[in-house]
């Protein structure tokens, strides 16, 4: 029993940075489908003077990536019903040009803002609208989840980080005997330690497969058993084959920090 405790009292601590790590890319894979949803559905009116071309608006500024002309006969005929035809030719002979403009990445305000001077800057475009109020609201909420998820990933990371620390504080003890054995022979630190570092390492490939069986078995099984549209709509990127390498190679990294914190906090292993 003290064996299991002692390795799960370093496995979950583990399994805690790892949950973290693979919620923060599932988080990540998952909002940039929802960016590109809100980078497609958004689009900003100019309108001008003179026709104009995609290029013509892509040299003023390179993040307009589509530009779809509004037909002004259509909006003639809304607003001019129940008048003569030779009127509704003046009034579209003076009608101005209308574009829908697309960007290329979901920007932030001031990035809309920079757009529209740079438009604006043009003679030939009369006005830009870019409908920043409903686009601000949907991205500062955006942000401030994504933040709070960092803030909660990087506060339990820590937290779990000493708790590892202090299991292998524990480990170095129980062989400290081995490893003064070791250095009164002379045997190099790496040598020296590889009794923590196998036992480490052990542990975090252990932890790295539990972790990807729950996020396997959430997206396979779960997921889809679940009937929750906005799971069964990202299954795809609950989980990916890379995400084991990513955790494994986390673990890895936790793993050394961990044993030549413990190492390096005291000189040679103390009675």
């Amino acid at each position: 029993m003290k064996f299991i405790k002692n390795h799960l009292m370093f496995i979950l601590p583990l399994m805690a940075i790892l949950l973290g790590i693979e919620f923060y890319l599932v988080f990540e894979r998952t909002t940039n489908t929802y960016e590109k949803g809100l980078q497609e559905g958004y689009f900003m009116l100019a309108v001008t003077k003179k026709p104009m071309e995609l290029s013509d608006f892509q040299a003023l500024n390179d993040h307009i990536s589509t530009a779809e002309k509004i037909k002004r006969e259509s909006i003639v005929s809304e607003v001019a019903k129940g008048i003569s035809q030779s009127s509704s030719k003046e009034i579209l002979a003076t009608l101005p040009y209308f574009y829908n403009l697309g960007i290329d990445s979901y920007l932030h305000t001031s990035g809309l803002e920079e757009i529209k001077k740079d438009l604006e800057a043009d003679a030939n475009i009369k006005q830009v609208e870019t409908f920043g109020s409903s686009y601000q609201s949907n991205y500062r909420l955006f942000a401030f989840i994504k933040f709070i998820l960092k803030i909660f990933i990087v506060f339990m990371a820590i937290v779990s980080l000493f708790l590892i620390i202090k299991q292998m504080e524990i480990w170095k003890y129980a062989h400290k005997e081995r490893m003064q054995v070791m250095e009164i022979f002379g045997a190099p630190l790496m040598l020296r330690s590889g009794v923590l570092f196998k036992v480490a390492f052990l542990d975090a490939i252990f932890s790295t497969l539990l972790v990807s069986a729950i996020f396997f078995y959430t997206k396979f099984y779960w997921a889809v058993q679940s009937g929750i549209d906005i799971m069964v709509q990202n299954q795809e990127a609950l989980f990916k084959v890379s995400d084991i390498g990513i955790l494994l190679g986390s673990s890895i990294v936790i793993v050394i920090i961990a044993v030549y914190t413990v190492v390096f906090s005291s000189k040679g292993v103390q009675e």
